[in-house]
């Protein structure tokens, strides 16, 4: 025994003992080359050669690596480091590029040198260069960072100018059909194929996507609507109240709104133009809606429902309403509505036809919030709630329309029940899909209410959580029905690992689940 703790003493005090390190591994949608578990194998590789020994693997899998936002996995791997308390001397990371494409070289930079500064050097395992510090190493390192960001500069124009090729071939590029509109499925010969279901998707890669007429019913309400604006001066606001008053649903089975009225008054699918590019956000940079002269168009493509010229004159009437007024007449008319109102909101100002509506507001300034600011207006309450609110509920179809694609791809057979808007997948589970805003305490920390439906009891339950600005989201939270009972949970940011739940970075992991059993991985 003696020996045996002698000869073991000696080997910990060798002077090459592998030096502890981090594994940084990230994966978005690039090439399978690029996968988290190849990352590593090449990174163990240069870990045996170096002398160092991984000891804790950082991971963003399904993370764009334009921005630090999102990247659970690289900002854990900072904090870390920046604490002081790292148990490893060195960063192992596969090249330039899996540590970042980002469009400022100079951001990359930074992060590295948050790492440097704290004593612990990156290694590019991949590159044909050492990270050494010398001028060939820096030189070297900034033109790869600068090709990086090029990359995801050159997809991105690649990728903005097939969607544009295929929207002016006519064929339609996601969201719902609209009120009096179907999909239609087509062939690569163009052969109509079948009309596509809400929540369904084509299952061929050369398979496309038009518009086609709806129900007789639907498009003669459509033709309708413009009469009544057009020719009989009405507003969007009584026409959504006659509608409502005769019992007319829209294609959600909902009442109509001023807003879904005005929708129909202004989008161009009812001439049979196909348009693309109304509001951009490229390369997760700041988002624009863009004029109109720069929107991507196709025109005559599908089939149309009313005449161009009717279109024109609502058109012509809508853009009257605010484009003839400058910033100052609309401010003035805020601070009139504000005066006799006592308050602010975007229904205050809707329900007024003497002005334009919210969305020219928004349009002109950006913001209602802003709009506000410029009449020194300050709401006693934090309004900018409703506009996140008016963001979910907008962007919710289209979450559910991207999950329901995503499980049928991924192999499974998705029905969604248009009332309640609940999934059945496989006809083995069902499952709710709900998002949650993001709430900021009064000390600055972020804190999330998922509500589970408890009358409707899913096996599953996805809840989508957005990001700090509720502007896209930041992980994905999947609470299985079993043993929970509770109409509402609250999540902070970091969460007990305790929690009965299923959290993912990616609905990649999320989608998976369609070809597998949760419940008995679970078990």
């Amino acid at each position: 025994m003696k020996r045996q703790t002698k000869s073991s003493k000696s080997r910990s005090n060798r002077s090459d003992a592998p030096s502890p390190a981090a594994a940084y591994v990230r994966m978005s949608t690039d090439l399978q080359q690029y996968s988290t578990e190849n990352q590593l194998d090449k990174i163990k590789r240069y870990a045996d050669q170096r002398g160092f020994e991984i000891v804790r693997v950082f991971e963003d899998a399904g993370r764009s690596g334009l921005t630090l936002n999102d990247r659970d996995g690289l900002q854990d791997l900072i904090r870390v480091v920046q604490s002081g308390a790292a148990d490893f001397e060195a960063i192992l990371v596969y090249d330039v590029s899996r540590w970042g494409r980002f469009q400022d070289a100079d951001e990359g930079a930074y992060h590295e040198h948050l790492c440097s500064r704290a004593g612990i050097r990156v290694h590019y395992c991949g590159e044909q260069f050492d990270n050494d510090g010398s001028l060939g190493s820096i030189l070297l390192k900034n033109v790869k960072r600068v090709m990086a960001g090029e990359y995801s500069r050159e997809l991105s124009v690649k990728v903005f100018a097939g969607q544009c090729r295929l929207v002016e071939l006519g064929f339609r590029q996601g969201g719902p059909a609209g009120y009096g509109l179907r999909r239609q499925l087509i062939d690569e010969k163009r052969q109509h194929k079948a009309e596509l279901l809400r929540g369904e998707r084509k299952s061929l890669q050369t398979d496309r996507v038009v518009l086609a007429l709806g129900p007789q019913d639907e498009i003669a309400h459509v033709r309708r609507i413009y009469t009544m604006f057009v020719d009989e001066g009405l507003s969007e606001h009584e026409i959504a109240s006659r509608l409502n008053n005769e019992g007319i649903l829209t294609d959600f089975e909902r009442r109509w709104s001023r807003s879904s009225v005005h929708q129909i008054l202004t989008n161009e699918k009812y001439i049979g133009n196909n348009v693309f590019n109304r509001v951009s956000f490229k390369l997760k940079q700041k988002r624009v809606v863009n004029s109109r002269e720069n929107w991507v168009r196709a025109e005559g493509v599908y089939p149309s429902i009313i005449e161009r010229s009717l279109f024109d004159r609502a058109r012509s009437i809508i853009d009257a309403r605010s484009n003839h007024y400058s910033d100052e007449q609309l401010l003035s008319f805020l601070q009139t509505i504000l005066q006799e109102e006592g308050s602010l909101s975007g229904l205050v100002i809707d329900e007024r036809a003497d002005m334009p509506s919210s969305s020219a507001y928004r349009s002109r300034f950006g913001s209602l919030i802003r709009a506000y600011s410029l009449i020194g207006y300050e709401p006693d309450r934090d309004y900018r709630y409703i506009e996140i609110n008016r963001s979910i509920r907008a962007a919710y179809p289209e979450v559910l329309d991207k999950i329901v694609a995503g499980f049928e791809v991924a192999g499974g057979d998705v029905t969604r029940d248009e009332g309640t808007q609940l999934l059945s997948i496989n006809g083995e589970f069902t499952a709710a899909i709900v998002i949650a805003r993001a709430l900021t305490t009064t000390s600055g920390s972020l804190r999330w209410r998922i509500r589970l439906d408890t009358g409707l009891i899913p096996d599953l339950t996805v809840a989508v959580r957005l990001d700090a600005s509720n502007s896209r989201p930041l992980d994905y939270y999947v609470f299985p029905s079993l043993d929970l009972n509770v109409p509402l949970i609250k999540l902070a940011e970091d969460n007990s690992l305790s929690l009965d739940a299923y959290r993912f970075n990616s609905l990649d992991f999320l989608f998976s689940l369609a070809g597998r059993s949760l419940f008995g991985e679970a078990a």
